[in-house]
């Protein structure tokens, strides 16, 4: 299929083929038939692609800042290929659509196949021929209302959410600042609920649209015609409400707005201009400044917007899907016109030329729609609309040794293709010799393509089968969220694959228990769960200098593990496990390489109202190791230390740039600092291509990696039940 795209580093814009999206449970694919153009939105982002560097950051100082804590964190060269991966990445464009249900996930049932639905969202409502759109960001067309209309669903929405923080009152007067796409459709929603609306515009074409759609008078805002009518139409006393759906870096619309707004009138930002709020004015006048973010309730909030948990109407009357909804009833009623906010209708093939064109200025708009080659007609679906098959996953077993061709590269595909897997897996894989990137499988077809394109993948698809039932692949990466490792190793390995997992195996103990189940049964053992630290240079040499114990150890590991930025799936408990689950892997499994065993106890303690942990682990010696996972410290102290001491001697290591070893009066300290932290990937991905080649054992015993996996599960019965946990209960 087909999706506009743009390179954030080049300002390249393409229209990309892509693989399908997968149908996820939660959700429906939709064949889009008209998707629209922000205007505001979209144009601002594609201008700001096109900007030098300096005027990138300058333009996005939130994620500079972001970019300087990486830098404390993980190094200058982490931190600029974390970067560069980013911005020379392909970004997909669109947030509201209308289109066909070609697919309906598991747990939908107010939708069928041929419906016609609206859909929202920046990651779901794209530019593209095909969509997988979650349930919380689709509403149903009602039958009157035709498809290109209906595409207005996301920002009429957006402008609806804005009235609603207006408060407006039957017979009050409002000024609507910025008569661009959001602009029109506030000034008729306001009008359709008995406000009479001023319109402030430089723009006098959209001055005249807006009257002609039922404002009472637009004007220039530098001319006195606006101030007129609004004395006019108040008496003198200001207009009740003021709504700012205005962009670019002029101050003016916060200004026009304390000077036109009546004593204790209300002042709603929709776009996003400049707000340096003139102090005296609206202190004097007591200015109820208020936002309104987006679409409504719900946005952000990955419970509603993924996993599909509705807010009870009788506490949030107006989420974004019945903001949506409420939206398209009001069009298809008559109450908001929108065909005349249209432009222009442009065949999706010259996206890239509409785009351009509009960048440029040659095509002046208020709004914009793609019409897609296989669009609906106007009263319902294609009849031969294809339907996109859900993968079946064929069983197999053999040997846990494979027989491969002398000479032959180690050929791997990779599930997933996200940021840990483009920044920390795929760089040391493409320049591997005798290494074959094979197939990248993702349920986001445009993750994908920017991966074959940037890594050199032979194929790009949404198909899992396509991966497991090939049987030139000698090896699988499952690099996804959490909460599928476990599934989709279980999979891999009755398909005879090798596999690595990333942390963690698995979030419960009948995951651990299934995927040993597929050991079991396919008699295939070729697993290696992502525990880089134990590979780490800096560590190992230490470990070396350190020697051989005689006695119990005692060991420390800090891991000062910060606070996870709103909306991070990271923070999606209830599917994806806790932090620690989805971490704490990695610790336990350094701890235990470097004791040398494998824990046999648990012990944990959380203090209330925050994400830090303090995890015991005791051994078969009597050593212990203490894990210290801290979300509320310091950002700029270092994530990662850990003390080992035993028989005299202790060993440091200091967040992977500094190691040394105290012995007697003795010291050795590492004998450079390297350019960047090397926390073992590099090493651990050599070990595992080798073992797969050769046929030989996999770098970590699949028996330690279930001990690591049981250890760090057990840590939450360890807290429920306030008392130490033996690995034989937990298991």
């Amino acid at each position: 299929m087909k999706q506009v795209v743009q390179n954030y580093k080049s300002g390249e814009l393409a229209l990309l083929d892509v693989p399908v999206p997968g149908c996820k449970p939660g959700g429906v694919l939709v064949r889009t038939a008209y998707s629209l153009i922000s205007t505001g939105t979209e144009l601002m982002k594609v201008s700001e692609a096109g900007m030098s560097m300096l005027g990138k950051a300058r333009s996005r100082p939130d994620q500079v800042a972001k970019v300087v804590q990486s830098v404390a964190t993980n190094g200058v060269p982490a931190t600029y290929r974390k970067v560069m991966g980013k911005l020379d990445s392909y970004t997909p464009l669109g947030y509201s659509l209308c289109g066909v249900v070609e697919q309906v996930g598991d747990g939908i049932d107010d939708v069928k196949a041929g419906d016609l639905v609206a859909c929202a969202g920046n990651e779901h409502a794209l530019h593209a021929e095909l969509n997988w759109v979650p349930k919380n960001l689709y509403t149903p067309v009602p039958d009157s209302l035709a498809p290109r209309h209906a595409a207005f669903g996301t920002v009429g929405s957006i402008a609806l959410q804005g009235v609603r923080q207006g408060e407006s009152r039957l017979g009050e007067v409002a000024l609507v600042v910025g008569l661009g796409l959001i602009g029109q459709l506030v000034a008729q929603l306001l009008t359709a609920s008995g406000v009479r609306v001023v319109g402030a515009d430089p723009d006098p074409a959209r001055c005249e649209l807006a009257e002609r759609l039922g404002a009472v008078a637009c004007g220039d805002p530098a001319s006195p015609a606006v101030e007129s009518a609004v004395a006019e139409l108040t008496d003198g006393h200001g207009v009740d409400q003021v709504y700012l759906a205005a962009g670019g870096g002029s101050n003016q619309p916060v200004e026009l707005a304390a000077r036109l707004c009546r004593d204790r009138g209300r002042v709603v930002d929709i776009g996003k201009c400049r707000l340096d709020l003139p102090w005296n004015a609206y202190y004097e006048k007591e200015l109820d400044v208020r936002f309104s973010r987006s679409y409504g309730p719900g946005r952000y909030d990955p419970e509603y917007e993924i996993e599909g948990r509705d807010y009870p109407i009788g506490y949030v009357r107006w989420t974004e899907r019945r903001n949506l909804a409420c939206f398209l009833d009001l069009v298809a009623r008559g109450r908001v016109d929108v065909e005349p906010l249209i432009t222009r209708t442009a065949d999706f093939d010259d996206a890239v030329e509409t785009y351009q064109r509009l960048k440029d200025g040659e095509l002046k708009a208020v709004a914009v729609l793609f019409r897609y080659p296989e669009q609906v007609a106007e009263d319902g679906p294609s009849a031969d609309a294809p339907v996109v098959s859900v993968p079946v996953v064929p069983g197999g077993a053999r040997s846990s040794a494979p027989v491969r061709a002398a000479k032959t590269p180690v050929r791997l595909a990779f599930v997933g293709a996200g940021n840990y897997a483009t920044s920390m897996l795929l760089p040391h894989l493409a320049r591997r010799d005798g290494v074959e990137l094979s197939t990248v499988v993702t349920t986001t077809a445009l993750s994908a393509a920017n991966a074959q394109r940037k890594f050199g993948f032979r194929e790009a698809t949404t198909d899992l089968d396509a991966v497991l039932g090939d049987a030139s692949v000698d090896a699988v990466f499952v690099v996804t969220r959490h909460s599928s490792h476990a599934e989709l190793t279980r999979q891999a390995l009755l398909a005879g694959k090798a596999v690595f997992v990333e942390k963690p195996l698995a979030l419960t103990s009948q995951e651990l228990t299934g995927v040993l189940d597929a050991v079991e049964e396919s008699g295939n053992d070729r697993l290696q769960v992502g525990f880089n630290r134990r590979f780490a240079p800096l560590l190992q040499e230490a470990g070396k200098r350190f020697g051989a114990r005689t006695g119990p150890a005692s060991l420390r590991y800090l891991v000062n593990a910060g606070r996870l930025d709103h909306g991070s799936w990271y923070l999606q408990q209830g599917t994806e496990g806790s932090r620690f689950a989805g971490e704490g892997g990695h610790f336990v499994d350094t701890a235990s390489w470097l004791l040398g065993a494998d824990p046999v106890s648990v012990y944990a303690l959380a203090p209330s109202g925050n994400e830090d942990l303090q995890v015991v682990l005791g051994y078969p010696d009597g050593s212990t190791a203490t894990i210290s996972y801290v979300t509320t410290g310091a950002a700029g102290f270092p994530k990662e230390t850990l003390d080992l001491v035993a028989d005299g001697k202790v060993l440091q290591l200091d967040d992977f740039v500094r190691s040394s070893v105290y012995d007697g009066r003795k010291r050795w300290v590492s004998s450079r600092l390297p350019k960047a932290r090397d926390k073992g990937q590099a090493a651990e991905l050599a070990a595992f291509v080798r073992a797969v080649r050769s046929g030989g054992p996999m770098p970590v015993p699949l028996r330690s990696l279930v001990a690591t996996t049981a250890a760090t599960l057990a840590v939450r019965a360890a807290l429920a039940g306030g008392a130490p946990v033996t690995l034989a209960e937990a298991r």
